[in-house]
This record gives structure tokens, sequence and C-alpha cells, in this order.
């Protein structure tokens, strides 16, 4: 079971009413997620929060997170009140497909999105809606995308390997291109996992780049606590 709560340098998630609770996925994104230039930006589910603080500790734009679990809706309220950074953070309870911010487009759109297709799905109906694409499928993520991003803005996510890959064919539909792409390794000898896929509508030639989470069993690299030291406690 879960920890109520997760304590990082500079906050305290509290986890216990939301449906998604911290991984180390949403703490890669929040962590690596390129912020140059960026005035405002919005979160496409924000869960506990945990993005959107995370990005709101590394910047100065001011952010937009959505989220249609009333219950994850109330949680991320609550952490993001907690924070130093809370008046540059707006909650929203919306889904995607019917969020219409009244003239505003954002510079950086990010999200760590449910992703598991096809695959066993748990009788806590919210668990399911957070872990599965049925209620967000890649399809309206990318059509959000469209209509919500400026011209010139980026749009980042991290997704598994092979749905990452699928998605990175989807998007050139859209006129979304994958300009950088981080392929990250649990383990020096494992298959590569996780992929943080950044996007534009301007094409270039790919810049692939590599992380390693552990050598061993809680044997950190050096990479991975670089890149998470501002917030793990543990570094």
């Amino acid at each position: 079971m879960a920890n109520n709560y997760f304590s990082f340098k500079q906050f305290t998630i509290y986890q216990d009413k939301s449906a998604f609770k911290v991984g180390t996925d949403g703490v890669l994104l929040g962590a690596y997620a390129d912020l140059t230039g960026v005035t405002n930006i919005l979160d496409i589910g924000s869960g506990t929060g945990l993005l959107s603080i995370m990005l709101a500790q590394r910047c100065d734009a001011t952010i937009t997170a959505i989220e249609p679990d009333y219950d994850s809706f109330i949680q991320s309220c609550e952490n993001v009140n907690l924070v130093d950074w809370r008046n540059r953070i707006k909650i929203v309870n919306a889904d995607l497909q019917n969020f219409d911010p009244v003239n505003e487009k954002f510079d950086l759109i990010v999200t760590n999105p449910p992703y598991f297709c096809d695959s066993l799905k748990s009788p806590d109906l919210r668990k399911t809606a957070a872990r599965h694409n049925d209620s967000l499928t890649s399809v309206e993520i990318l059509e959000g995308v469209k209509r919500l991003l400026k011209e010139d803005g980026r749009f980042q996510l991290i997704m598994p390997y092979v749905e990452g890959n699928i998605f990175i064919a989807d998007a050139s539909k859209y006129g979304f291109y994958c300009n950088n792409i981080l392929k990250i390794r649990p383990l020096s000898e494992s298959e590569i996992r996780r992929l943080i896929l950044n996007f534009s509508k301007t094409r270039k030639t790919p810049v692939e780049k590599f992380l390693t989470i552990e050598h061993g069993r809680h044997h950190f690299t050096d990479d991975y606590i670089n890149l998470t030291k501002d917030f793990y406690l543990k570094f």
C-alpha cells in the first residue's frame, strides 16, 4: 500500500485521495522537461499536482493543470496550496476534451498520460481511468495539443518504449515532430523502458540521449542523481 504522502526537499505530496500516486515517471518528466523560454504551461492530468509543482520549482512560468477526477482535483489543490509557488499554479477540474481556456494558448504542454492498452484492468474504476488510455486516447491528446499549443510551442510527455514509438508516428499525422528523445533504462543491463519525448511543429533531426537510473539495487547513477537531486531527499 502506498504511503499517504511523499516528501521532497522543498515540498510534500499528499496522495491519499488521488487515483494516481507519486511515481518515477512523473519525477523524471518534472526534472527533465525543457523549460527554456517558457512563460505559461499546461499540465494534462494533474493527479497529485506533482508535475506542476516540480515545474513551478524549476521556472517562473504560470501553470494551468487540468484533472477530470474530482478527488484527484481536490488533492492537487490541497498540495498546491502548501507550496511557495501556489500563486503561479491553477488547478481546473476538467478533462482535456472539454477544456477551453478563453483566448489562451500555451508555450509548453506536458503530460504523464495513461498508457496501458488492452491490459488487465483494476476493479477500482478511478485507478483504471488513471492507468489506462480509454478515457484519454493518444488521438484525444494530440487533438487537444493541436488546439491549445502555440505555433512555436513545445509538447513533452513520458511513455513506455513501445507506446512511445507508436505515439511518435501518430503525432506526425497532426504536424508534430519529435525533436528530442531521452531513452531511459532502469538498470545498466536493461532494455529501454521509458521515453521522454519533446515535440514541436518544426521538423528537425532528432537528438537522442540516454539515462540509466541504477547500476544495481539502490546504487544510483551519477546522471540520475544529478537530474533529481533538487527534489529527492536521499540525494
